[in-house]
């Protein structure tokens, strides 16, 4: 699998919010691995200074995630193949 960063904007009047689409996030990506369809939301993290949110993916493609984060509900702005830290968790 490919790592794939998913960028978006979340305003600061809607921080709270974060936690609530970073749960959507791995859900829709959980959903889409029972159905078959290996996707995995990694990691979220918002930067408040910045009013934006990057969420680390892995799955074949681009396209496969971007059907995520639609099913997830999260306005992305763009998704980039990333290269990530292979170190284990």
């Amino acid at each position: 699998m490919t790592s794939y960063l998913v960028e978006l904007y979340l305003p600061r009047a809607r921080e709270t919010d974060f936690a609530a689409a970073a749960g959507r996030a791995r859900e829709a990506a959980a959903e889409m691995t029972r159905a078959g369809t290996p996707v995995a939301c990694r990691q979220a993290i918002y930067l408040p200074e910045e009013e934006t949110c990057f969420y680390l993916y892995d799955a074949a493609s681009a396209e496969l995630v971007a059907r995520a984060v639609a099913d997830a509900q999260l306005p992305v702005q763009r998704i980039s193949q990333a290269i990530a830290d292979p170190a284990p968790r």
